[in-house]
């Protein structure tokens, strides 16, 4: 007992870490049972134990400095994970994008804030605190869905960063809307100065230094010496942007993308990532004890109302930047239910705020209050964000204003008669796998319905007659729309294996008579499948390999009858044909290469010779050596190529020409 007083004593943060990360462990349990999001759990957490819950927690601004330390380190990690090519790929959406939600949030903010009856410089300084958004919460929920690199998922990055640039000049303007008399114009200069200096300086670290002190660390192959190079180099860059004036945030972001730069960057993810999810626990906990329960109670209804204006006006707003920058409603939507929170950036400011009076301590609350409601909410309408994208794409729109925008805003459900299914088979997933399917199905007339998450794909195929809907197939009340207590099979063709078990539980739990197939990546997930209630599972490891060598064989032009017949031996002996290309007859399979390439690229930068430009305008052929043969938008294919055709970011182009020139092609459109 006397050893536990005097390390209290000695060591006052102590305390509170026990307190903290054991409130912490039975809040998280219970919420893992429930299957709610760890985050509202911390911050449950700290609303109980901090000064307007039950007063645990004494040392505050010990935690928020450790809250600081778990901001800097999920930075960190993104920006290992992300690299300098990748963001300079995506530079129309940081500072066009970025630039046009910050602002259109400030405005649209101001003038509400303003009819409230509050003076223009408060109203401002309003339209600064919503203008930012959680960096630490949406980037934690992006990379545990592994979403983080899709097209969406950069975009919502790139305005985050932004976000992280501008905290800059909005603490240098908070001053001048409170009447100081500082020279703000002098003090933007300055801090663009010095941002230029830290880009430059990243840029050179990046490619000269970095590597190789990380080389001569690693070559002496020393973990403690690797994790505490990593950290120095972390928190060293963050420091120094602090100096600068910049953002700790922003300067840890850039540390990542130095090391994103070397071979060692994944090793060091790992070795951080502990580390990272201790300290980032405190950030949350920090955010829940700002929460102060009996003025959320007596105020419910303002709050709840605010809450709502917040998250529709920051919703639209980015919607409107995103789309602005050439995307389709889609991903504009799904970056819009993305960062529709109050961010961590915010409550910084906020404080500042209070200094300067600009807001006073009851506005405080409020503001407090929609802050962390919108944060408690975010994890619920992130997991949902593609669902909630594509209902509000089914929101009936005006024939003038489908055509203003040059584009199908509307998703049809798909029909499916469900009065009329019975004894049928039900296809989940309309992947290559799930339309061959339905082919057959249709050829033999056996009834089947289908379900798919992908709204182009539901609206194309609903077009074309098929009885498809929209839907997750976890859903029961989707699955009983298309009676699966009445089918007789049920093909579960996604790839996505945690929806996979779901999907096989929620049929069970309805109908143990379907007889239910299952196609999975890898051949060690079978026996989980097997024991959820699947009868059949499916590996694609054995087929991929048929097929993988089929395609090599076609490659290179061999005929397609002795294709066939290396395919039939590959399915009769199993794997032993892959051990020679020799037939019993010992004879060999001769090869004649092309000098040509036929490829599929994905367009992944935003801007470029070849990017947003008419293929008239750009000589694709006469520059590049390349011939456009076809164009994938939007999920849908076009082969008619003329002169006024444009590539666009997130098309998929299908092009035919010399090896070499493909190369140099995909260099220039893509992020390799």
């Amino acid at each position: 007992m006397l050893s536990f007083i005097l390390a209290a004593t000695e060591i006052p943060l102590l305390s509170d870490i026990v307190v903290i990360f054991g409130l912490a462990t039975l809040v998280i349990l219970l919420f893992m049972r429930l299957k709610l999001p760890t985050i509202i759990g911390y911050l449950l957490t700290g609303a109980i134990a901090g000064p307007y819950g039950l007063s645990l927690v004494d040392a505050s601004t010990a935690v928020d400095v450790l809250s600081e330390i778990g901001v800097i380190l999920l930075l960190f990690v993104i920006g290992m994970e992300f690299s300098l090519k990748s963001l300079m790929a995506i530079k129309k959406a940081v500072f066009i994008g970025g630039s046009l939600q910050v602002i259109l949030t400030i405005a649209v903010t101001s003038l509400i804030t303003y009819a409230f009856g509050y003076e223009w410089n408060k109203a401002v300084f309003f339209g600064f605190l919503f203008a930012l958004s959680s960096t630490a919460i949406v980037l934690k929920l992006l990379q545990e869905t592994g979403q983080i690199n899709s097209l969406s998922g950069r975009t919502t990055l790139a305005i985050l960063i932004f976000q992280d640039i501008i905290i800059v000049p909005l603490v240098l303007f908070t001053p001048m809307l409170a009447g100081e008399s500082d020279n703000i114009l002098l003090s933007l200069t300055f801090m663009a100065l010095k941002a230029g200096l830290v880009i430059v300086l990243t840029i050179l670290s990046a490619k000269y230094l970095i590597p190789e002190l990380l080389y001569r660390v690693a070559k002496s192959k020393n973990e403690e010496l690797f994790l505490l190079s990593i950290i120095v180099i972390c928190f060293a860059v963050a420091y120094v942007t602090s100096l600068l004036g910049l953002s700790l945030g922003l300067g840890a972001f850039l540390a990542g993308l130095i090391i994103s730069e070397s071979e060692y960057s994944h090793h060091a993810t790992g070795k951080i990532l502990p580390f990272r999810e201790i300290f980032l626990s405190f950030f949350f906990v920090s955010v829940g004890m700002l929460f102060d329960l009996s003025f959320l109670i007596d105020h419910l209804l303002v709050i709840l109302f605010l809450v709502v204006l917040t998250v529709v006006i920051k919703f639209l707003v980015a919607a409107i930047a995103v789309k602005s920058i050439g995307s389709n409603f889609k991903d504009a939507f799904v970056v819009g239910f993305s960062i529709f929170q109050v961010g961590e950036f915010s409550l910084l400011l906020a404080k500042e705020g209070l200094e300067y009076e600009l807001l006073d301590p009851i506005t405080y609350q409020y503001f407090l209050a929609i802050s962390i409601f919108t944060m408690i909410i975010t994890p619920f309408v992130l997991k949902q964000k593609e669902n909630l994208a594509c209902r509000v794409l089914n929101i009936p729109v005006p024939k003038k204003i489908r055509a203003r925008f040059g584009e199908k805003i509307n998703v049809p459900t798909g029909q499916v008669e469900t009065d009329r299914l019975s004894d049928h088979l039900v296809i989940i997933g309309f992947g290559l796998n799930g339309r061959n399917l339905a082919r057959a199905a249709k050829r033999a007339e056996i009834p089947y319905a289908i379900i798919e998450m992908n709204p182009e794909t539901v609206r194309v195929e609903a077009a074309k007659g098929e009885p498809i809907m929209y839907g997750d197939a976890a859903n029961q009340v989707v699955l009983e729309h298309v009676n699966i207590h009445k089918a007789r099979v049920a093909v579960i063709a996604i790839s996505n294996h945690e929806s996979t078990r779901s999907i096989i539980t929620n049929i069970r739990t309805d109908s143990q008579n379907v007889f239910i197939i299952v196609r999975t990546r890898y051949v060690n997930e079978i026996e989980a499948m097997l024991k959820l209630g699947a009868d059949e599972v499916i590996p694609e490891e054995f087929e991929t390999s048929i097929e993988i060598f089929t395609r090599v064989l076609n490659k290179y032009l061999v005929p397609k009858g002795e294709i066939d017949d290396f395919t039939h031996d590959v399915r009769f002996h199993n794997y032993e044909v892959f051990r020679s290309l020799q037939g019993d007859s010992g004879s060999t399979i001769a090869l004649d290469i092309p000098e040509i390439n036929f490829a599929g690229i994905k367009i992944e930068k935003d801007h470029g010779a070849f990017i947003g430009k008419s293929i008239k305008d750009i000589n694709l052929r006469e520059k590049a050596g390349i011939n456009l043969v076809a164009i994938k938008r939007d999920g849908k294919t076009n082969t008619d190529i003329h002169g006024d055709t444009k590539i666009k970011l997130g098309d998929i182009v299908y092009v035919v020409a010399r090896p070499e020139a493909l190369e140099k092609f995909e260099d220039d459109v893509s992020i390799s």
